[in-house]
């Protein structure tokens, strides 16, 4: 292999050829500007600014993908090697998507990039929970409740390790949907065990402490599906089931207020967002369901039919790349 010496480093001569236009590609190696002037032609260059849009939905085992810009079928994605079957809680970096227990305490990351593979083990939470929700920003994941407790737990995502203790929620429930902007989580609704609530927490995912109350939703709700942009968080369906979708202006504590509505009542439900949409995958009507669908964030409205999952699923966990706790 051969090197070539650069100020401050040294790197490989070897090109590793990118694998697409989005910032995160590699591109390493030493590249001629004619060369990478091609490689822009093509649309085919790393471009700051463009990130991959992906949401990946998590049932069991099985990992399927969508490419949130665009209206389509999930495709088949790869697999979680531990099995998560009961409402997994899940967060993400750009790069990284991470899905924490569901069936036991196992914390599993796989890359967004890595079609066709499996993830890799992490850590642990603190004990085996299911029914819970995750969140994060571009450095710490962050789960939620679990098993009606009001814990509050966090990694570093660029760290492989056990989770650590963040703090408390006001009230113990399970079944909360969360959502976040680069600097606060959200908790909407859930169960305590003896009722549904309508309750919003919230944190600051930079520090630790126990959540402070927010405001309340428009109705109680628990085992929705929640998404969030930088500046609002939007929470849709519920037990019962319900179809509506409501949503917060992060930034500033309140109740919430009417978004619009899924295409049906139902619950079990799961939501990734990207840049400007959110999107609701799967769920439960009197069955489960294959339905994918999407909204506007920035505009208020009913849904809009986004394509179909490979097949019906329900309590199951999203995540994204793009989400509202990554990009500012």
């Amino acid at each position: 292999m051969s090197y070539k010496q650069m100020t401050g480093n040294i790197i490989s001569a070897t090109k590793v050829e990118p694998d697409g236009n989005f910032q995160d590609s590699a591109a390493s190696g030493v590249w001629s500007l004619q060369e990478q002037y091609d490689y822009r032609r093509g649309a085919n260059w790393p471009e700051t600014g463009n990130l991959l849009q992906r949401g990946i939905f998590f049932q069991g085992t099985v990992g399927q993908y969508i490419d949130i810009t665009t209206t389509s079928n999930s495709i088949d994605f790869g697999d979680l090697t531990s099995n998560a079957v009961d409402s997994p809680a899940g967060f993400a970096s750009t790069t990284l998507a991470f899905v924490a227990g569901g069936t036991g305490n196992v914390i599993q990351s796989i890359a967004f990039s890595a079609i066709g593979g499996t993830s890799s083990d992490f850590g642990d939470l603190s004990a085996n929970k299911d029914r819970f929700y995750g969140l994060s920003n571009t450095i710490r994941g962050i789960t939620v409740g679990g098993n009606e407790s009001t814990d509050i737990e966090y990694v570093t995502m660029a760290s492989a390790g056990n989770a650590s203790d963040f703090g408390n929620l006001t009230v113990g429930r399970d079944s909360a949907s969360c959502g976040a902007s680069t600097t606060r989580g959200v908790s909407m609704g859930g169960f305590t065990g003896a009722a549904i609530v309508n309750t919003i927490d919230y944190i600051t995912i930079g520090s630790t402490g126990d959540a402070s109350d927010f405001g309340d939703l428009t109705a109680t709700a628990n085992r929705s599906g929640g998404c969030s942009n930088n500046t609002r968080s939007l929470r849709g369906g519920s037990d019962g089931p319900s179809n509506i979708i409501d949503y917060i202006t992060i930034a500033s504590a309140g109740n919430a207020s009417d978004f619009g509505d899924l295409s049906a009542a139902k619950s079990n439900i799961s939501a990734a967002s990207g840049l400007t949409r959110g999107v609701w995958f799967g769920g439960r009507t009197s069955s489960a369901v294959d339905v994918i669908e999407y909204v506007t964030i920035a505009n208020t409205g009913n849904v809009t039919d986004f394509g179909n999952l490979l097949s019906a699923k329900d309590q199951a966990v999203a995540v994204s790349s793009a989400h509202g706790g990554l990009i500012a």
